[in-house]
């Protein structure tokens, strides 16, 4: 009867997310606002908006767009998803997979369903990976929920979960971003936590471990204040955003790695060879190095053409590293916290705006559910 019942009422859900496969709007060229460019940086486009926060994208070699909603404020109707031509969403890979919700979190197995996806990322093998923290809310991790789900493009089929073990994402651990080797065999997730940390992955054999545990450059400095137009982001209890290592990034040669913590406002590097299993903490520690001095960060990413990319929330703004200095890139109100990139074969750059400061975490009487949107810009030599 047990058994019966899950499948009703998976099947039920399924209909549900199917009927919200019409949440984004396809916005065109002339979707414009705010200020404009800056140097290094295009005109901001609006590509879609979407009725849940979206935190992730995804852009594929073949031009596919992909974004995820995690279930932070409100319990998403999809957690992966296709981003259509005309706008439309599909749940990705499938319906079954985007079926969990919290209200029936005792009744579906946390680790053949996606609990609270964090990030999307192609790992140019031919697959799209699914990272999930497994900690709906930002807060507990539910047992055996923390997990890598890869997903073949050609045939739109999972075909392997790795399973994040205990000891590995420790209570208190949110799985964010990810980076992969240019032979995909490695992935580097980052711990922004409240113990931040590189988390490790042999994508083959599944194993993993925990490397810069809390050492400092994968710490929340202390001594950074978010603020938000001259005024702190806190919640109605005083707390800021409180995030360790987040923006991850790895060179196109796949020996360096590029990490921030979002609370932070240093840009820190380690090179990969020291991120095996058989180097020390010693050695790790003493081969982390400061890239330089940035602000307040979300997401990384390193084009295709070798440029570094750095949200700024704090401003509205895009920036690039140049040298040991940041640039700015573009400022745009319209990107209200600007979080994930992601790159199109073209070159042109992807941005998700969260809009973490209008969530009724910040905003107290918001609505679970808000508007967030996904853009792109045209970088310029």
């Amino acid at each position: 009867m047990r058994h019966r019942q899950r499948f009703l009422i998976g099947a039920g859900i399924a209909a549900a997310i199917l009927g919200a496969g019409t949440m984004a709007h396809a916005q065109g060229d002339g979707a414009r606002g705010g200020a404009g460019g800056g140097a290094g940086g295009g005109t901001l486009k609006q590509e879609a908006r979407f009725e849940h926060q979206a935190t992730g994208v995804a852009v594929t070699a073949d031009g596919r767009r992909f974004v995820n909603f995690p279930r932070w404020t409100d319990d998403a109707p999809i957690s992966v998803a296709e981003v259509m031509k005309d706008g439309s969403l599909r749940p990705y890979p499938d319906a079954k997979w985007n079926s969990w919700r919290n209200a029936h979190s005792g009744e579906l197995p946390v680790g053949e369903y996606f609990v609270c996806v964090q990030s999307i990322v192609p790992d140019g093998q031919g697959n799209l990976w699914v990272v999930d923290p497994g900690a709906p809310g930002n807060e507990k991790i539910l047992e055996g929920a923390p997990k890598l789900v890869r997903i073949d493009l050609r045939t739109n089929r999972v075909t392997k979960v790795i399973p994040v073990p205990g000891d590995v994402a420790l209570q208190g651990t949110y799985l964010n971003d990810i980076r992969f080797s240019p032979d995909g065999r490695t992935g580097y997730i980052t711990d922004s936590g409240t113990r931040g940390a590189i988390i490790v992955v042999d994508l083959e054999s599944g194993r993993s471990f925990r490397a810069l545990d809390g050492h400092p450059s994968t710490q929340i400095d202390k001594t950074v204040k978010v603020t938000l137009d001259g005024r702190p982001l806190v919640r109605p209890d005083g707390r800021q955003p409180a995030f360790a290592a987040d923006g991850i990034a790895i060179s196109n040669d796949g020996r360096t790695l590029y990490y921030q913590a979002l609370t932070g406002k240093t840009l820190y590097a380690i090179d990969t060879a020291l991120l095996h299993d058989g180097a020390t903490d010693a050695q790790r520690g003493a081969g982390v190095r400061t890239v330089a001095q940035t602000q307040v960060a979300d997401g990384l990413w390193m084009s295709k053409a070798g440029t570094l990319f750095i949200t700024s929330p704090t401003d509205y703004s895009i920036k690039r590293l140049n040298g040991t200095a940041v640039h700015n890139v573009l400022t745009d109100r319209r990107l209200r916290w600007p979080d994930t990139f992601s790159e199109g074969r073209d070159g042109r750059i992807y941005v998700t705006a969260s809009h973490i400061q209008d969530t009724n975490w910040f905003k107290p009487g918001a609505p679970p559910s808000i508007r967030t949107e996904l853009f792109s810009f045209a970088p310029t030599r």
